[in-house]
């Protein structure tokens, strides 16, 4: 059974896909790339090549992406793109300071800015389902919810009750275990009972000892490697003032929120950064679909996303546009801050 974070990877794979196809079909050439050790829909080809694989690897694996493009007849060297998406936004910025000559624009979408373990993984497991617990469960302000209130909610269980149970979806037993570890089946309190639940849960997760390689594909070496890494807003600064940078975040993403955008934004206005622009999304997710505050919605990217990625694109290359593609809506109300 693949749960609903095998499914937000998955569409992340689907996302790359669209874009591919959009920008293809309007005279781009695009190279898409799977990740090490990783066949289409998400199938492993090499268990221990994917289990061993770290933030490194990726970066090189991009440059070897970047190689085969420049080895294209048709492609003009000095005018390629890439493109990331959360995991991939590490990834983008370190791949065009090594081979400034060569990138000409980078495109970051659902962006890490601090570190993604240490704080962006916090906000996820911790800060993220205190704020839903207070602002949606806990109606009357008491600073209490029930164990019936967890039960029955799909989201908040997630943090606190093993998948083997969610999954069946039996409330009755999620509860039980919930009164059980919890030592009533009444009441809890937010701050006192269910943050340092979340604490524990969130030091388990990154222990990175009893992590395992899950379906959404976060395998302990990985893990390790993203948590020592230095974060994107101590590199962003130092990406070549000749390449141009575009920032696009969903105001509804619970996964990289849209305050790490503006941190990037922030830094690149702060090191004088002439070409960069950060547009932001009103009730899109990490995904680019219509999603609430607290969860991500599934379902295809908007298409005036990639319009605005067209559009940005093509003013910035001129004619016989390139991009490539890495891992992990122009509107009138969308905020859009250009430098």
């Amino acid at each position: 059974m693949i749960t609903q974070q095998g499914q937000r990877y998955i569409h992340r794979l689907n996302l790359f896909f669209e874009i591919a196809q959009y920008l293809s079909e309007r005279g781009f050439e695009v190279l898409r790339y799977d990740k090490k050790g990783v066949a289409a829909n998400y199938t492993i080809l090499d268990t221990n090549i994917w289990e061993n694989a770290t933030a490194y690897d990726y970066i090189q694996d991009s440059k070897k992406a970047l190689n085969v493009l420049l080895q294209q007849p048709d492609v003009d060297p000095k005018r390629i793109s890439i493109i990331g998406h959360s995991e991939g936004t590490l990834y983008a910025p370190r791949v065009a300071i090594d081979n400034s000559t060569n990138v000409k624009n980078i495109i970051i979408m659902g962006v890490l800015a601090q570190n993604p373990v240490k704080v962006v993984e916090y906000y996820q497991d911790v800060s993220l389902p205190l704020e839903y617990a207070s602002q949606v469960l806990d109606r009357n302000n008491t600073g209490l919810i029930s164990i019936q209130q967890i039960a029955n909610d799909p989201l908040l269980r997630h943090f606190l009750v093993p998948s083997s149970i969610t999954l069946t979806n039996n409330t009755k037993a999620i509860a039980t275990t919930l009164a059980k570890d919890l030592g009533t089946s009444g009441y809890i309190s937010i701050e006192k009972q269910l943050k340092p639940l979340l604490v524990k849960g969130y030091e388990n997760i990154t222990s990175f000892k009893s992590l395992k390689c899950n379906d959404i594909g976060v395998c302990p070496v990985l893990w390790k490697s993203l948590s020592s890494s230095i974060p994107n807003l101590n590199i962003i600064g130092n990406v070549s003032k000749s390449t141009g940078i575009l920032i696009l975040n969903g105001e509804n993403d619970s996964q990289t929120p849209v305050q790490q955008a503006f941190l990037l934004q922030q830094r690149l206005t702060d090191v004088n950064h002439p070409d960069h622009t950060l547009i932001t999304y009103p009730d899109l997710g990490h995904l680019f679909y219509p999603s609430s505050q607290w969860q991500t919605g599934i379902g295809p990217i908007q298409q005036y996303v990639l319009a605005d990625i067209y559009s940005w694109l093509e003013s910035h290359n001129g004619f016989t546009p390139v991009t490539i593609s890495s891992s992990s809506s122009y509107t009138s109300n969308s905020t859009k801050l250009n430098k």
